[in-house]
Formats: structure tokens, sequence, C-alpha cells
């Protein structure tokens, strides 16, 4: 989603985005810190819920960047970026991100060491990890927009991105 919107909107739109991203999966892993992830031991249809909740925001994130406009005539692009508050609701519905979280919680958390501290320091790495790489797939997005330079190429690229989100939702499914 980011290198769409690195394609469509730049890199100076799509900043806001990276950022909900960032805040969304720290704020994943604070409450799984805070025993949130043992929600779905205690109830596992939980899971099911939150993937069916994650598939639909996805389903729709994929009509969306299936449909975006492109106007090429002034060089300006129809349309909006996914805000901070998007994003970051993304992540907290998104299946993966538990999973990768309550994994990581539980491969680096220590039992009886500083369980608060522990959790913050994964937080301060994500984030020293993640943005530049969320940065760098965003550039590689404005990069192949450069090349979009008809109608026709947008459209293909954007069914693309639709495409691989769509791949992921059935995969999410399965």
């Amino acid at each position: 989603m980011v290198v769409a919107s690195g394609a469509n909107f730049g890199i100076k739109r799509t900043i806001p985005h990276i950022l909900g991203i960032a805040v969304g999966i720290i704020v994943v892993l604070a409450f799984i810190g805070v025993g949130l992830g043992q929600m779905f031991e205690i109830y596992p249809q939980s899971q099911n819920i939150l993937r069916y909740i994650g598939a639909a925001f996805l389903l729709y994130l994929a009509y969306k960047i299936a449909t975006a406009k492109n106007n090429l005539n002034d060089g300006k692009t129809i349309g909006q970026p996914m805000s901070p508050l998007q994003a970051a609701l993304l992540q907290s519905v998104n299946p993966k991100v538990w999973v990768v979280m309550i994994g990581a919680i539980a491969s680096f958390v220590s039992i009886g060491g500083n369980k608060y501290l522990e959790i913050g320091l994964m937080m301060v790495t994500y984030v020293a990890v993640s943005l530049p790489i969320q940065f760098g797939w965003c550039l590689f997005g404005r990069e192949i927009g450069r090349f979009l330079k008809s109608e026709r190429a947008f459209r293909v690229f954007n069914y693309s991105m639709a495409g691989l989100l769509l791949i992921t939702i059935i995969t999410l499914l399965l």
C-alpha cells in the first residue's frame, strides 16, 4: 500500500500514512504487552473476528486503490493518501501484525525481567528499523510513478497493486 501511495501521491503526501503505520503497530505491541494478546488463547474466535474485520478493511482499500483517479493533464493526483488514523486503524485490525507482535513478545520479553522496559525497547527498535524500510517502499513507488505517463499505465499499476492486496486477503482468510 505504501508503494501505491508513493506512486500516486509522492513521498511528502505519503509520510502521514507511513507514520500512521508505525503508530498503529506500536499501539498493537503495547496492547499485547499488557496482556491483550492472551485474548486469542482465551477466546480463539476473537482471532477470526479480527481476521474478517481486517479482510473487509483490506477489501475496501483494494477497491480504493483500483478506482483511484489520476489527472495527468495538470500533474495533480485526484484523491487522497491514507490518513495517519486510517493507517493506524488498519494495523490494529491486521491479524498478521498481531501474530508477529505476539511472537516477538513471546520470543524477546524475558520472564521475570522488566517487561515494560523490554517492550519499550522493542517499540524503539521497531520504529528505527521500519521507518526507513517504509520510506524505501514509498521511494520505490514514487520512482515507479514517474514511469506512469498515461492514464492506462496508472490504471494497470493501480489494478496490479489492488490485485496484490486481494491476494493478501485470500491468504488471510485461508
